[in-house]
């Protein structure tokens, strides 16, 4: 197997390709956990005006009658007003696209943004929704069965690992 781009080094190219898009009205919101992990990255990096914004999608997804809630549920935390903000909506890896159709679905209960824009740290090929990412740190082709996950270790070093059967 390829080996794994290192993590924090696309976070930096991430938020090298976000700086010329980022505007005065631009606001971050990061999808629990992974793509909180790297909007915290990104969001000093930028250095936006707004506080960070988390969301937890849990109750948006579409299979939430069949998984339930998580282990360890967070809470979702909107801190500025969403009405007429340019967002930056970030998370780790871009898969079949139902994370990001639940939390738009959820930005959306708290208002009308002007525009979303899709960060994501990694794009993976298996799409099974028309979502797309309009800045991402790397394209990978990850095989069937196999899942990408972003991990966190206890010095908060972010680092991707491929679990499932090869």
């Amino acid at each position: 197997m390829a080996r794994l781009p290192d993590a924090e080094q696309l976070c930096e190219r991430l938020a090298r390709a976000l700086k010329p898009h980022v505007k005065p009205s631009s606001a971050m919101v990061g999808i629990h956990t992974g793509g909180a992990w790297v909007a915290e990255r990104l969001h000093a990096a930028l250095q936006l005006r707004e506080p960070l914004g988390l969301l937890d999608i849990a109750f948006y997804r579409d299979d939430y009658a069949k998984q339930g809630l998580a282990k360890d549920p967070k809470r979702s935390k909107i801190p500025f007003a969403v009405e007429g903000k340019d967002l930056l909506l970030v998370d780790d890896v871009l898969y079949t696209g139902r994370t990001v159709r639940a939390a738009m679905n959820e930005l959306f209960d708290y208002g009308r943004p002007a525009s979303i824009a899709l960060a994501v740290l990694v794009e993976r090929d298996g799409r099974q929704l028309p979502v797309c990412a309009q800045h991402a740190g790397a394209k990978l082709e990850v095989g069937a069965g196999m899942r990408l996950r972003l991990r966190r270790d206890g010095k908060g070093r972010l680092s991707l690992e491929i679990e499932g059967d090869a």
